[in-house]
Order: structure tokens, then C-alpha cells, then sequence
């Protein structure tokens, strides 16, 4: 039997021997087992013949074919004609088979996954001496738990289904979009800025405020607890 393959190319002798049957076009569940022996030896012969060494697994089930076929060989009594020697091999073959499949889908799913990126969880922290506060009632915190409760309200907490956009937004456009709407309104409610309803909107659009709180662009006011919270633009400020 010629072949280019070599033992490395499998994954041990119940691979080697779904290949041979594969390439025999045989049934899993009628296999000749003189013809898959007689391909299974010649296979090992032709790595002995190339100097490489066989594991030992693969010689240990070269011995269990030449029995199998040994078997089959020999007459049977009538009980022993209602039991099909083979059953255990085939049993053991479609259950590598099984695995050997699920392998496969797992090999998939990790290509996939090398197709998805994601960005780096936000830290906050570097806002957290933002002057933010108007009369001592307003915090990052504060900002962070409306926020929460504005996406509960909206149900945006559950997963969103991505989709690939031809135009990301970045915190630099979304900052010049809330100077363009402050420039004409001059205040404007903190949660009418969240008016598309995307994570990677609503996240832009927060990170936005920060950046414009930090530069004293504007005033974040909550004159009660529980009242509105609004953005105030700063007269005077000069931005890039």
C-alpha cells in the first residue's frame, strides 16, 4: 500500500484506522476486517521501512486486528454466530468519532473567536478628581448610578446583538456633537444626551461628559436628590 502520510499526521490508531476506512469508502458498521487489517499492517510496514519509530499503541492495535481477523476466520458455534466480533472495535470507533467531532466544532469556535475583538474594560479612575459638583450634591458615583438606572429603565442592561457599522464614534465626535447642542440649547437634561440607544453610543457619549467636566466645558447641576440632572455650558471656555 503506498501512502504519504506518516504517523505524525494522526492522532494515534483509532485515527489511523477511520482514515483507512474513510478512504476505502467502507461502512463504520460492516467493516472488512481483512482488507482494513491488510491496510492497517502494510501502513505500518511502509513507517518501518522509513526508519520511524511506532508507538507502541499503534503495534498493540495491529495485534488486536490480526486476532479480530483471526476470529473471523475461524468457524463459530451458533451461538457464537449471533455475536459480531467486530461490534467492539465499531463501538470504539464511532465513539473516537464523537469526540473527534466535537474537537473539530471546538477548533471552529476558537477561529471565530479570533475574528472578535473587544476593548479593554474602562477605568474610571482617572475621572475621579473631576470637579464635577455644583453644590457638593453631585459625584462621579452619583453620575455612574444614573446612568445605571437610566439603561435599566430603557432595558439596555440586556445583551445587545452586534452588528459590524461602517462608522465607529469616537469620544473626539461625540464631544463636538454635545458643544454643537449646548451652543444652541446652553443646558440640556444629562439623560437626552443618551438618545441612541447603543452600548458603544451611551458609553462615548458618558465618557464625553467626563472629558468635558474635566476641562470645565460645563456644570453638571442636581439642585434635589432624585431631580433631573443637567448640563450646564460654561461661558468664556475655550476648546481645541
Amino acid at each position: 500500500m503506498e501512502t504519504n502520510f506518516i504517523i505524525n499526521d494522526f492522532e494515534g490508531p483509532l485515527d489511523l484506522l477511520l482514515h483507512l476506512i474513510k478512504t476505502s469508502k467502507m461502512d463504520i458498521y460492516d467493516i472488512s476486517v481483512e482488507e482494513i487489517t491488510k491496510q492497517y499492517i502494510d501502513f505500518i510496514n511502509s513507517q518501518k521501512e522509513m526508519n520511524l519509530t511506532i508507538a507502541s499503541e499503534y503495534l498493540v492495535m495491529a495485534s488486536e486486528l490480526i486476532e479480530l481477523k483471526s476470529r473471523m476466520l475461524l468457524p463459530r458455534t451458533e451461538e457464537e454466530e449471533e455475536e459480531d466480533p467486530r461490534e467492539d472495535l465499531v463501538n470504539r470507533l464511532l465513539e473516537y468519532q464523537k469526540y473527534k467531532d466535537m474537537i473539530d466544532s471546538f477548533k471552529e469556535l476558537e477561529k471565530n473567536r479570533k475574528d472578535i475583538f473587544t476593548k479593554d474594560p474602562i477605568n474610571f479612575n482617572e475621572y475621579s478628581d473631576t470637579n464635577i459638583e455644583n453644590d457638593g450634591s453631585i459625584t462621579l458615583d452619583d453620575l455612574v448610578n444614573a446612568l445605571n438606572k437610566f439603561l435599566e429603565r430603557k432595558e439596555l442592561e440586556k445583551p445587545i446583538s452586534t452588528k459590524i457599522t461602517k462608522k465607529e464614534i469616537s469620544v473626539q465626535d461625540r464631544t463636538r456633537d454635545i458643544r454643537n447642542i449646548l451652543s444652541k440649547k446652553k443646558k440640556v437634561s444629562f439623560f437626552d444626551l443618551f438618545e441612541v440607544k447603543t452600548r458603544e453610543y451611551v458609553v462615548v457619549t458618558f465618557l464625553s461628559i467626563l472629558e468635558m467636566a474635566k476641562f470645565g466645558e460645563i456644570e453638571i447641576i442636581q439642585e434635589d436628590n432624585f431631580n433631573n440632572i443637567i448640563i450646564n455650558k460654561k461661558e468664556g471656555v475655550k476648546h481645541d
